[in-house]
């Protein structure tokens, strides 16, 4: 199977403008993103796709693969399709440009979802982490996942799910990466459709494929993921990197 990496990058973030351009220790966030994506070697190529000529110019500046969007997109698969709508792939990985703790274990299993999968039934495969803190889980910038019983995705929310009613049921709660690997199939039909009802309620594109009827296999892991989504987050993100180099 051909393997792509695509880094989908906006500059201007709803929630935080610009974030992709502030210093993570010495370098970008969009920067130190893309290679780590790089450095994993699971990956025939690695781009960046972009509608700001600024990470860009950051990107091939730096020596790195970097594709110019040539339309507005609503979400990253919009732009991650329109991306390698040209190119010769089996299965694409969005890597979102504000995770720049993904590591090489999770994107192997991601990868090994489709080897395994020789019915060629799983359409997308993505990671979830636990979370216990009451105000992580009632954070609404967290979008929580349940699956069934062979770890498919039923849903995606900004609320807390499972609502705990009983709460002598130990349930866990999950916090979904946004970390996927699909069918390059898939993420083009994805492409080609309009937003779902569901999906535009909760803001939450993954949601499109589940109201379209695709399996998304989700994969637990327990590495800490840091997402930029706030100012707050990159001081975070700050203190994990000088953590861990």
């Amino acid at each position: 199977m051909k393997k792509i990496a695509v880094i989908p990058a906006r500059f201007e973030a709803s929630r935080f403008p610009g974030k992709l351009m502030k210093d993570l220790c010495g370098k970008t966030v969009i920067m130190r993103t893309y290679e780590a994506a790089l450095h994993t070697g699971l990956f025939d190529q690695v781009l960046v796709a972009t509608d700001s000529d600024v990470i860009y110019n950051e990107i091939i500046s730096n020596g790195g693969e970097a594709v110019m969007s040539q339309k507005n997109h609503e979400t990253g698969s919009d732009r991650i399709a329109e991306a390698v709508e040209s190119y010769e792939a089996d299965i694409v990985i969005n890597v979102q440009g504000d995770e720049p703790f993904t590591n090489q274990t999770d994107l192997k299993k991601l990868i090994e979802v489709f080897e395994n999968d020789k019915d060629q039934e799983i359409s997308l495969a993505s990671l979830m982490h636990e979370i216990t803190e009451i105000e992580d889980i009632e954070n609404p910038n967290n979008v929580k996942v349940i699956t069934d019983l062979n770890s498919n995705a039923l849903y995606f929310s900004r609320s807390v799910i499972p609502f705990p009613r009983d709460k002598a049921v130990k349930q866990p709660v999950y916090k979904h990466i946004g970390i996927y690997a699909f069918r390059k199939s898939a993420l083009l039909d994805f492409y080609n459709q309009s937003p779902t009802p569901l999906e535009l309620s909760e803001k939450i594109e993954c949601i499109r494929y589940l109201e379209h009827g695709k399996k998304i296999k989700m994969i637990p892991t327990s590495h800490l993921s840091i997402g930029i989504d706030v100012p707050e987050d990159l001081e975070k993100a700050r203190l994990e990197w000088q953590r861990l180099h």
